[in-house]
Order: structure tokens, then sequence, then C-alpha cells
């Protein structure tokens, strides 16, 4: 005969779960939302500098270039460092201010690249980045065994990009290319899992809000990284 408390047990157990995988769900929601709000807003930004001289004139021909294709790279350092101590409310304000910033600096793909080209590129890179980061947040498999050989992969890529800025080598180009794409995509899968394995049904508010932000501070950053990566290869020039 089956016991009573055992029944009761069970039951709260499945309701316990089930309320689990409803807060999970909406964690994750808030996630992607801040992710694509963050690529509207970097959209827009590199639009509107795109479509007005008075402002792609005097950034792209003169020294000033430099400063805004290396500005987002101080941003992601400044998130790295400031990570623990900054509050949901600063977060949220400076992953706003780098996707502006990051817009400002994708600005030159409107200037070097048809319309066509960008959207067809844009479109494959969220089929590559949904279908990866989809098998990220369902895979049993723990993805963390792989993590030594993706930052490495990165620190490679990111590197190799620096110092071709000033080589301009074609070949180059093309390597870190092929090797960054399958980089970003192994951390897309690997970051959708860890912010599926960072979320507490018992954090706070203010906790839940800042892992969010961070969640979609490292998805943006691995779609956007696809996105221009694959723009080498795609990409048709004006």
């Amino acid at each position: 005969m089956n016991s009573p408390n055992l029944g009761y047990r069970m039951g709260a157990g499945a309701r316990a779960g089930a309320v689990y995988d409803e807060g999970l769900r909406r964690h994750m929601l808030r996630v992607y939302n801040y992710m694509g709000l963050g690529l509207v807003v970097t959209g827009l930004v590199a639009f509107a500098v795109a479509s007005t001289p008075a402002l792609y004139v005097p950034i792209f021909s003169s020294p000033l270039k430099w400063v805004v294709m290396l500005a987002p790279l101080a941003f992601v350092m400044l998130f790295s460092f400031k990570m623990q101590t900054m509050s949901a409310a600063s977060a949220q304000a400076m992953f706003w201010a780098f996707c502006a910033v990051m817009g400002l600096s994708l600005a030159s793909v409107f200037l070097v690249f048809t319309g066509t080209s960008i959207a067809r590129t844009f479109f494959i890179a969220a089929t590559m980045f949904g279908a990866t980061s989809l098998y990220g947040y369902m895979t049993r498999r723990d993805l963390t065994q792989f993590s030594s050989f993706l930052i490495m992969g990165l620190i490679g890529v990111v590197i190799a990009s620096l110092v071709n800025l000033f080589l301009g080598s074609t070949a180059l180009q093309f390597a870190i290319s092929v090797i960054g794409i399958a980089v970003f995509i192994g951390l897309t899968a690997w970051d959708t899992q860890t912010i599926k394995e960072q979320y507490a049904e018992n954090f706070d508010a203010e906790s839940q809000q800042k892992l969010a932000v961070f969640g979609a501070f490292s998805l943006y950053l691995n779609f956007i990284n696809i996105f221009q990566l694959l723009l080498n290869f795609t990409g048709e020039r004006e």
C-alpha cells in the first residue's frame, strides 16, 4: 500500500518543480529580451551614424576611429572587473551605453557592405545563434569541459584581431573569421547553459535582475561577433 505521506511529498515536489521551471523560463525570457533590445539599440545607432555624413566623416576619417573601434573592448573589461560590486540599475545603464557605443563602432558596416548582404548575414547569424543557444539550454551534457579550450580560443582571436588592425592581412583575417565563428558558437552554448544553471528561485529581485543583464551581455557579445565574422564571408561590398 502506498504511504499517504509519500504521495504528499511527491505531489509537493512536482509543484515545486513546476514553480522552478516557470521561474527559469521567465528568467531566460528576460535575458533574451535584454539582448534583443540591446541589438535594436545597436542597429539604430549604427544606421543613424552611417546615414549622417556630419557624424561618420569626422569619426572614420580621423584617428578618432581607433577610439570608436576600441571603446567596446574597454566596456567589456569594465564589465568584467565591476561585475560583483555593480548594482542592477548600474549594470543595466552600462549595458545600454555599451550597446550604443557598439552601434557607433558598427556604423562602418553600413558604409562598407550592401544593405541586402547585411540583412542576409544577420539572418544567418540569428539562425546559428538561436540553434546553438537552444542546444545549450536543452542539453544535459556538461559543457564546462570545453571552457578552457573556448577561453584560450577567445584570447587568441582577440589578440590576432588587434594585431591585424595594423597588419591588414587578408589571410590572417580569413583564419580569424573561421576560428572565431567556431569559438563564439561554442561560447553561445556554454554561456546559455551557465545562465540557466546560475538561476536560483530564492534569489532576490536585485540579484535576478543583475544575472539577467550579465547573461544578456554575454549572449549579445557572442551574437555580435558571429555576425561580424560572418560578414567576411557573406558580405557584399558597396
